[in-house]
């Protein structure tokens, strides 16, 4: 390069001739630093692979169940109604002795895995039984199970996010954004089955928690869940799964009955949430062959669908995806006790579906009882024309008192069928029904809220993270010896005094200020020891070592002594949180 004027500007230096960019430079730098300090950027590579694998994933499940195995299944079963019970009990056969021989726990899958591994393993999913889970997901709803594809497909895209974690170790990942990329991965599953992104974010934010939200996970879940969706709707379309429209307005009075029907819901999803809960108790401790609990809970789901059909013969049937469903019940007249009845069945065939150990969720069982319940009460109590919202403010609310999701059943709703006109209605209906049926939910594996997170430090006891590398001084130790030692680069401000290797207490470094600094030389830090610090064994669980740090007139720092009194560590409330926070992330 022979032209001197563009060899000037082509030194990376040449900014430094200029005093106001030499001035300012560093502050960009500085905010360009703080802005993205939190690597959001591999979140822009990383969530659209998420979301690609997933999309894929997911819609050979979709394929595979709504399209090839449920449509003539359902056909045959409704022209030889005999054949419902033996098919579905068969099919859960199959089901049972895939998680049992096939599977480390039969009883760990769908969102309960997740939100577990989310919890408890720190977004780990083993991927070994990872086909023959969905396999497994597969022959109970192909079959006939009261169950949706949503189980398998968060499972699918979680299991996907937290299997890339593995290998993208290129972007410097952390054990925390394994959890990420677990939530991430539910989300573009939950986007791909019900072609609904927003939905899919949020309810896989709103799934770990009862009252809170994954808030890490933002941004990954939102990119995830669009990608997700873009590559299932350029295979199989665009248009919403459930469609109907808001053909009508709501007027004040309509509110109000939305949230006396919030009301009703929310007590039949409490009633729901603890039968079902107790149910799943019982089953998982009952001591048969786990093949043998899932043939039952299909004979019974079968006994569900045949009962209904023998009282109201037709296409409608408590069974199954139920897809097909949610347009029978708005586009055919039904009356108000054959809906509730249907209601009443599919939970009850819910219960023994996935009581019973089938491998899925509930979301659209929820939603369909929500949709035929509101749809009841808008005939009996309301005496409304206006069904369809009636129905979207049953959906809704069913889905937030089951799984304690109401953002996200409102926002399903709106996406997945089309009725934006719906949306406060909804969130009146879902708030109340969310109230009313308490803390009472589908899972027990759900939290309450990030902070309930310290009950976990039960499990822990301080030898397991207390402060090892410490440094102690003895009591003969004058004070300006003590001084020189406490300096930088030194960072403790209290130091634990030994003699003969026993503790005697601890010297504060802000104890030097009680002592003038002419003495320093003739006092020694036994002179200034505080004995009043409290001692803890190794074994001590976690809990009881922050209830002591929160007493009063204590020093903010324990003792952590063996039977001969011989130091062998330090815990700090810092020490603490630092557990709180391993104890989400794996070593």
């Amino acid at each position: 390069m022979n032209n001197p004027r563009l060899r000037r500007w082509s030194d990376p230096r040449w900014a430094t001739r200029f005093p106001l960019l030499r001035r300012f430079l560093p502050l960009v730098h500085e905010d360009l630093g703080h802005t993205y300090s939190r690597g959001l950027f591999k979140w822009l590579v990383i969530a659209p692979i998420i979301g690609v694998v997933t999309g894929l994933a997911i819609t050979a499940v979709a394929v595979v169940i709504l399209k090839v195995v449920w449509p003539p299944v359902l056909a045959f079963y409704l022209l030889h109604h005999w054949a419902i019970i033996p098919g579905i009990a068969f099919g859960f056969l199959v089901t049972g002795l895939i998680m049992q021989f096939f599977t480390p726990d039969p009883n760990e899958h769908s969102t309960e895995e997740v939100i577990r591994s989310y919890h408890k393993h720190g977004g780990v999913i083993d991927m070994r039984p990872f086909f023959a889970k969905l396999l497994a997901a597969v022959t109970t709803v192909g079959s006939g199970g009261s169950a949706a594809l949503e189980g398998p497909s968060i499972y699918g895209g979680a299991a996907i996010g937290s299997w890339i974690w593995e290998r993208a170790r290129r972007f410097k990942l952390n054990p925390r954004d394994r959890r990420v990329m677990l939530i991430s991965g539910a989300a573009a599953g939950m986007a791909a089955v019900f072609r609904a992104p927003l939905t899919g974010m949020v309810f896989a934010l709103e799934m770990p928690y009862r009252d809170d939200l994954a808030h890490e996970a933002l941004l990954p879940s939102l990119i995830a869940s669009v990608v997700s969706y873009v590559t299932l709707a350029a295979i199989l379309g665009a248009a919403p799964i459930f469609n109907f429209a808001a053909s009508e307005s709501f007027t004040g009075k309509d509110l109000v009955w939305c949230a006396l029907l919030g009301v009703v819901i929310g007590l039949a999803a409490m009633i729901f949430d603890t039968t079902f809960r107790r149910t799943r108790q019982f089953v998982v401790a009952w001591s048969i062959p786990h093949w043998l609990k899932l043939t039952l809970g299909g004979a019974l789901t079968g006994v569900c669908g045949l009962f209904f059909l023998a009282i109201y013969p037709g296409q409608l049937v408590p069974i199954g995806p139920n897809y097909e469903a949610v347009g029978m019940i708005l586009d055919t007249r039904h009356t108000a006790p054959a809906l509730i009845i249907f209601g009443i069945l599919k939970l009850l065939a819910t219960i023994f579906s996935l009581g019973s150990g089938g491998v899925s969720a509930m979301f659209v069982p929820l939603f369909l009882t929500g949709g035929s319940f509101g749809t009841a009460f808008a005939e009996l109590a309301a005496h409304s024309t206006n069904l369809e919202l009636y129905a979207a403010v049953g959906m809704a609310s069913f889905i937030a008192a089951g799984y304690k999701t109401p953002l996200a059943a409102v926002v399903f709703v709106a996406e997945a069928t089309g009725g934006h006109a719906f949306i406060i209605p909804a969130l009146i209906g879902s708030a109340v029904a969310y109230g009313v049926s308490g803390d009472a939910s589908v899972s027990g594996d759900q939290q309450l809220h990030e902070g309930t997170r310290i009950a976990e430090l039960q499990n822990l006891s301080v030898g397991e993270f207390m402060e090892r590398r410490v440094v102690c001084i003895s009591p003969t130790l004058s004070l300006r010896e003590f001084a020189a030692l406490a300096a930088p680069p030194h960072i403790q401000t209290c130091f634990p005094v030994v003699e003969n290797r026993r503790v005697l207490g601890i010297a504060h470094v802000k104890s030097l200020m009680q002592v003038a600094s002419e003495k320093w030389a003739e006092t020694q830090v036994a002179d200034i020891l505080d004995r009043n610090v409290k001692r803890v064994p190794p074994d001590c669980d976690a809990t009881e070592a922050l209830r002591l740090l929160a007493e009063e007139q204590t020093p903010a720092i324990l003792l952590v002594t063996a039977d001969d009194q011989s130091l062998e560590g330090v815990v700090t409330r810092s020490d603490i949180l630092k557990a709180l926070t391993g104890a989400r992330e794996p070593a």
